[in-house]
């Protein structure tokens, strides 16, 4: 069995469950492609690359070497649960290890980060626990918060609700920047694995699990987790372990497995003339994704768009270096190879059993 998408393309004939939960993945498809068009008139000079990307390129002034990287993103609705569970301390560190994952696509060292929490009523001390997370994942990282905004905005937000969203800066050598180009059929493809849904896919967990299921065992879970400590796991940053590998192999280029799963984010990172083939045997996947396909009956496409099913980011080597990669990160598994693409074929296809 084989799961597949075209590059820019869904398949119209595919029940969108994450729709029906109140996602509309192909909207917000769509509405990239508005923003190429409402943007392409004019772009400042040191702009690099498009938009669309897991992050923005812009070249440092004054200095032809060097590029700065930028990325902004949100924890999306799993801060519902965080808020229900009064378990804030999480969600912070969530926000900041998904915005360094996207920059780290571009081997960018994290420089700074600023944040920006809205809330319907202020509380002091639920907001320091917010920052806090932040705080702490930042540090980790060695990376400056040199603070945000923080804005009451009663009637737009409830009570107790709030958002939390995010700016990361890094930069790179431009020399360093990976380039797609480089992807040839024959490479070898690894998956560093997910430990849950990370920040993507809450809308349609939150559908499927009533809340009065919160607290009870998660099925299947090696764990033994309750559903909601499922649900919260904190979102992992790569850094150390894609920093480590880097030094030892050569990486082409590299995806971060958030919205959109397997099929939209890794044709981000392959040219137009590859197709990654991707073997579903080879990886584990979280009970709490397994158990979310089983309850909103996603299909094979579906659940590969909408969730990670338990990888949580790519690299994507010369398949000479699998050995040594895989002595380097044991935790990486090898998940399928590049191949030459055919005419009106996916760019990524999933072989299933």
């Amino acid at each position: 069995m084989v799961s597949g998408v075209s590059e820019g393309a869904s398949s119209p004939t595919v029940r969108d469950a994450y729709a029906q939960a109140g996602v509309d993945i192909t909207a917000g498809n769509r509405a990239v492609d508005r923003y190429r068009e409402v943007t392409s008139g004019w772009r400042h000079p040191l702009q690099l690359g498009g938009i669309g990307g897991f992050s923005g390129l812009f070249a440092l002034p004054g200095d032809e070497q060097r590029v700065l990287v930028a990325s902004t993103d949100g924890v999306g609705t799993k801060i519902l649960l965080a808020a229900r569970h009064r378990m804030y301390d999480s969600v912070g560190a969530d926000l900041v290890n998904h915005c360094v994952n996207d920059i780290l696509v571009t081997r960018a060292t994290p420089l700074f980060f600023l944040d920006y929490l809205a809330v319907g009523r202020l509380d002091p001390e639920v907001a320091a626990r917010l920052v806090a997370g932040v705080q702490r994942a930042c540090q980790a990282h060695r990376m400056a918060l040199l603070g945000g905004e923080t804005a009451e905005m009663p009637g737009l937000y409830a009570a107790d609700d709030f958002d939390l969203a995010g700016t990361i800066v890094g930069m790179v050598d431009r020399a360093r920047l990976p380039d797609p180009g480089q992807v040839v059929p024959g490479d070898a493809i690894l998956g560093l694995p997910a430990i849950g849904l990370h920040t993507n896919g809450y809308s349609l967990a939150r559908s499927v699990f009533a809340e009065s299921e919160w607290g009870q065992p998660l099925p299947g879970d090696p764990q033994q987790r309750t559903v909601i400590e499922a649900l919260l796991a904190e979102h992992p940053s790569y850094w150390e372990e894609i920093t480590l590998l880097d030094s030892v192999v050569p990486i082409r280029t590299m995806a971060h497995i958030t919205g959109g799963g397997l099929l939209e984010n890794l044709p981000r990172s392959l040219p137009a003339s590859v197709t990654a083939e991707l073997d579903a045997q080879c990886w584990p996947v979280p009970a709490i994704c397994s158990e979310i396909v089983r309850r909103a009956g996603l299909d094979e496409h579906d659940r590969y768009r909408i969730l990670n099913m338990g990888i949580g980011y790519i690299v994507i080597v010369p398949a000479g270096d699998v050995p040594r990669a895989l002595a380097t990160l044991p935790q990486a598994r090898l998940i399928g190879e590049i191949v030459a693409r055919e005419e009106d074929a996916p760019q990524v296809r999933i072989r299933r059993p």
